[in-house]
């Protein structure tokens, strides 16, 4: 079954896309309603990103106010969710820790109790434990995630749909992993950008030449956000059996192959430096279950990806600044540590 096809599914339904303001939730929102559904935004976001779709303003840590947005939705796709470098994430864990179990928890138990005849959540290639290829078959929670805290408040939500299989019996709960997302709405804020922002925000700043950590080598898995989001709509229709899917970008990349593909859209100089540390040397996935199961197609090239990202930058530069920012620390609550 083709994306239109199953889109043509949603025509007319009431859908709740959490971070729908967000990169992947973004591209979803568009999907969506060019299929005729009526699209329900929930971010703490200060900004607009579709006029057909209805934008609520609103925290997800609060339990009444997920019951009351879901109470008539006929799908919830749950995107929402914080992203950061790995910098901050072991910085602030808790940034990410608290929030996403509070939203998580929150937005599958309220619908849940209304009822909400499909839920999709979308989980993370942090969620698995550390590795160089991932498959769904070999997932085990026997090991901690590699990515730990945002890891365990993946699994948490995961685990929370599985309590719902046992007890309740449902099985109108799809889950989805995707791998390193990128695209426009990315988070291009310097203070803790992923790597694909990360170097465009510093080549827009005129960082000359650019500094590379590590030899180039590492290999990583890039997935586009629509494909992504495609494979989130594929899984909301066609669910994912009793366990999860992996939405990669189908193939992995080393940094100096992504780097000389960005060179050619948008010509810098840099170099690399071996001294630093690079990270794990491969990170990918295996998408051979979401192929099978939800027919799941990434087709965006890593240079057509980029060249997107690139100019949706160039035009949204200062956007990260009117979205909400998890690791910015209340001045009070600031004032209080220093005392």
């Amino acid at each position: 079954m083709n994306i239109e096809d199953v889109l043509r599914n949603f025509a007319g339904q009431k859908i709740m896309v959490t971070g729908g303001t967000g990169m992947i939730g973004r591209q979803i929102v568009d999907l969506l309603a060019n299929a005729g559904a009526r699209v329900r935004i929930i971010s703490l976001d200060r900004i607009s990103v579709d006029r057909r779709a209805e934008h609520v303003y609103g925290d997800l840590a609060d339990f009444a106010f997920c019951k009351e947005m879901t109470k008539d939705a006929d799908a919830v796709v749950h995107v929402a969710g914080i992203k950061g470098s790995i910098e901050v994430t072991k910085s602030k864990p808790a940034s990410f820790f608290v929030p996403l179990l509070m939203m998580n928890t929150n937005v599958l138990e309220a619908a849940r109790l209304n009822r909400v005849a499909r839920v999709v959540y979308t989980s993370s290639i942090g969620a698995y434990a550390s590795g160089e290829v991932f498959r769904e078959a070999d997932d085990s929670f026997d090991q901690p995630p590699m990515d730990m805290f945002p890891g365990w408040a993946k699994r948490m939500a995961e685990l929370q749909i599985q309590a719902y299989r046992i007890q309740y019996g449902l099985r109108n709960f799809a889950v989805v992993r995707p791998s390193n997302v990128y695209g426009p709405g990315d988070n291009f804020d310097p203070k803790n950008a992923m790597v694909v922002p990360s170097l465009m925000a510093r080549i827009r700043a005129g960082e000359n030449p650019l500094r590379i950590w590590g030899d180039g080598s590492a290999i990583r898995d890039f997935a586009f956000a629509r494909d992504v989001a495609e494979g989130v709509l594929r899984a909301l229709w066609h669910g994912t059996g009793e366990g999860f899917v992996n939405l990669g970008g189908g193939r992995g990349y080393t940094i100096r192959e992504l780097v000389e593909t960005l060179g050619r859209v948008v010509p810098f100089t840099y170099e690399f430096d071996p001294t630093k540390p690079a990270g794990f040397p491969r990170r990918v996935m295996d998408i051979a279950r979401a192929r099978e199961l939800i027919g799941y197609s990434p087709a965006t090239s890593l240079e057509s990806g980029l060249r997107q990202t690139w100019e949706w930058f160039v035009a949204n530069e200062r956007e990260y600044l009117h979205r909400m920012n998890y690791f910015a620390e209340p001045e009070s609550a600031a004032g209080e540590a220093a005392r």
